[in-house]
């Protein structure tokens, strides 16, 4: 299985801040974006790449997590991990913020 974890935070340079590990059951790439627009433009290319599931992290507001499997529609399947409030952004959603 193709998967992802995209985490977001504004510092983030998704062309550095990536890396691939290649387990026996789950082939997972793992990016950073800065923004949600970016993490549209990210996820468009990894399921032309055979990533068929894509997890956000908690950064991703419930917005945020609706824009990207909007984004991606039947292409792959999105989830999330959750926190209301992000400790890594000054305790707000990504939904605020991005």
């Amino acid at each position: 299985m193709k998967a992802a974890f995209i985490y977001i935070a504004p510092e983030n340079n998704h062309t550095i801040h990536k890396a691939f590990i290649d387990s026996p059951v789950v082939k997972l790439t793992v990016v950073g974006v800065q923004n949600y627009k970016e993490a549209q433009e990210v996820v468009q290319q990894l399921v032309t790449e055979g990533i068929t599931a894509i997890e956000l992290c908690a950064g991703f507001g419930i917005e945020g997590t609706a824009l990207i499997a909007k984004s991606v529609g039947d292409k792959a399947l999105v989830g999330a991990v959750r926190f209301d409030h992000h400790p890594g952004l000054e305790n707000q959603s990504g939904d605020k913020l991005f």
